[in-house]
C-alpha cells in the first residue's frame, strides 16, 4: 500500500524547469573521443593539447612580389639617384634551389617565396622600375609581365631597411609552442592552423547522431494532399533542423502511426544509430497517447523513461529516459509545434551540447525591456512567450499570442521571454529576461 502511495506521490509531483534539466544532464556524458579528419571535426570540441612540429612560417618568405636585395645596397636609393642592382635569377613560391646574393645583385622574387641567401630585405615592385629601365611608370606593367632572364638591371628608387617585407621563419608560432587547446571548439580558423601544422586528423569529441521522430496518425508528409482531420508533420522537420543547428547530425524519421508495435518496432531500429532519441506527440493524458504505452513497456525490459509534468508553458508534459542496452537517452516532447521547439531549446538542445563536449551548453540569456504588457501569466508556471529582440534599442516585442500552437509566430521570433513562476503580469517597459535563439 505504500509502495503504491509512494508512487502515485512521484506521478503527481510537479517538477520546476531547472530541476527536469538538471536531471536529463546529469545522465549524459559526452561521447567517447574519436580521430576524424579535419573537415569531418569542423564543430567538434578537441580533446588533446596540440603543439607546433614546426614553426610557421617555416622560413624566411617575401610578403610581397619585387625583389630581394641587400638593404646596405639601396640605403640612398632616391626618385632621382635610384640604385641600380644586377638581376641574377627568379624564386617563385616552393623554389628550391636559391641564388645568392652579392653586393651589387637582387633576384626577382614573388609573394610567400624563400628569401635567398644574401638578401635582408625585400623591395616591392612598386618602388622599381620593374628592371625595364623605364622608370616608376611602367612598374604595374612590369608586376604582370613574365620574369625576365638574369642579367637584366633593375633601379630602386627608395631604400627598404632590414628586414623589410620579410616574414620571418616562426613569426607566425614558433615551434614546440602551444596550438591549442583540449576543450578548444574547433571553427573555420582552428581547422587552418591544424593543416597549417600539417595535422591530418585530430581527436575530439564526434558530433552526436540525433534521431527525431514524430507520432500521430493524422501527421501527412509536406507536399501530400491532406484528407479529412490530417495535418502536416511540421514537428520532425522543425526539430531535426534545430538538431542541426545545434551542431548534432540529425536523421528525420518522420511520423509514425499512432500504433504501439509500430512505434516500438521503429524506436527499436534507430537505436542502432542513435546518440539521442527525440519524439514528439502522445506525451500527454490523451487515451491515444501511445508514446507513453510503448516507452513503458521498453523501459520495463531494457530502461527507464519517466514522464513528468513541468512547471512551465508550454511544455508541461515532458518524458525523459534511458532505453535500450547501451542506454541510449530518449527525450519525449509534447506535440504542439510551440510546445515542442521551446521544449527542444530547454532540454534537448543542452543535451546534444553535453554530449558534444561543448564547455558552455546552453543559449545565451540577456535583459531587455519589454515593449508591451504581458497579462495573466498563469501563476506557479514559467511562461515562455516568443518575442522580437532589436539588440539596438535593448528592447524585446512579443511576438503572437501564448498559444502553443502558433507556429507561425515562432518562426517570426528570435528570443523567448522569460516570465517567472511567481510573476502573472509584466508591464509595457518592464525588463525580463530573455533566451537568445539566433
Amino acid at each position: 500500500m505504500n509502495g503504491t502511495t509512494d508512487q502515485t506521490r512521484h506521478q503527481d509531483r510537479v517538477w520546476s524547469v531547472a530541476e527536469h534539466l538538471d536531471d536529463v544532464l546529469s545522465k549524459i556524458d559526452p561521447l567517447d573521443p574519436i580521430e576524424l579528419q579535419l573537415l569531418d571535426a569542423q564543430g567538434c570540441v578537441l580533446v588533446e593539447d596540440i603543439t607546433v612540429p614546426v614553426a610557421l612560417p617555416p622560413f624566411d618568405n617575401s610578403s610581397m612580389d619585387g625583389y630581394a636585395v641587400r638593404a646596405a645596397d639601396v640605403a640612398d636609393a632616391t626618385e632621382s639617384t635610384p640604385a641600380v642592382l644586377t638581376v641574377i635569377g627568379d624564386v617563385a613560391a616552393g623554389s628550391g634551389e636559391l641564388p645568392g646574393i652579392e653586393p651589387g645583385q637582387a633576384v626577382r622574387i614573388m609573394t610567400g617565396a624563400p628569401v635567398p641567401p644574401g638578401a635582408d630585405a625585400v623591395v616591392p615592385v612598386e618602388w622599381t622600375d620593374g628592371g625595364t629601365g623605364q622608370g616608376p611608370a611602367a612598374t604595374m606593367r612590369a608586376h604582370s609581365a613574365a620574369p625576365q632572364d638574369a642579367g637584366g638591371e633593375v633601379r630602386v628608387h627608395r631604400p627598404a631597411a632590414a628586414g623589410a617585407h620579410i616574414r620571418a621563419r616562426g613569426s607566425d608560432v614558433t615551434e614546440g609552442e602551444p596550438a591549442l587547446r583540449a576543450g578548444t571548439v574547433l571553427g573555420p580558423s582552428q581547422i587552418g592552423l591544424l593543416a597549417a601544422i600539417g595535422r591530418g586528423t585530430v581527436r575530439v569529441h564526434p558530433r552526436p547522431r540525433v534521431v527525431v521522430l514524430s507520432t500521430g496518425s493524422e501527421l501527412v508528409q509536406p507536399g501530400e494532399a491532406l484528407g479529412p482531420g490530417q495535418i502536416h508533420d511540421s514537428n520532425s522537420f522543425q526539430l531535426t533542423a534545430a538538431a542541426r543547428d545545434a551542431g548534432a547530425i540529425a536523421y528525420r524519421v518522420g511520423a509514425v502511426a499512432d500504433d504501439a508495435e509500430t512505434l516500438r518496432s521503429t524506436l527499436e531500429d534507430q537505436l542502432i544509430r542513435a546518440d539521442i532519441l527525440v519524439t514528439s506527440g502522445g506525451v500527454s493524458v490523451g487515451a491515444y497517447d501511445v508514446v507513453k504505452e510503448t516507452l513503458a513497456a521498453l523501459s520495463a525490459e531494457e530502461g527507464t523513461v519517466e514522464f513528468r509534468r513541468l512547471a512551465m508553458q508550454p511544455g508541461k508534459p515532458q518524458g525523459f529516459g534511458l532505453i535500450g542496452p547501451d542506454r541510449i537517452p530518449l527525450l519525449a516532447l509534447p506535440g504542439n509545434p510551440v510546445s515542442s521547439y521551446v521544449s527542444f531549446e530547454l532540454f534537448v538542445r543542452p543535451a546534444i551540447r553535453a554530449l558534444m563536449g561543448l564547455p558552455e551548453v546552453h543559449r545565451p540569456t540577456t535583459p531587455a525591456k519589454c515593449t508591451e504588457a504581458v497579462a495573466s501569466s498563469p501563476k506557479g508556471k514559467r511562461q515562455f512567450l516568443r518575442g522580437s529582440y532589436d539588440a539596438e534599442a535593448g528592447t524585446v516585442t512579443p511576438v503572437g499570442g501564448a498559444g502553443s500552437h502558433l507556429i507561425k509566430a515562432m518562426a517570426h521570433a528570435n528570443a523567448l521571454i522569460i516570465v517567472p513562476e511567481d510573476t502573472t503580469e509584466v508591464p509595457a517597459g518592464a525588463e525580463v529576461d530573455i533566451v537568445l535563439l539566433g
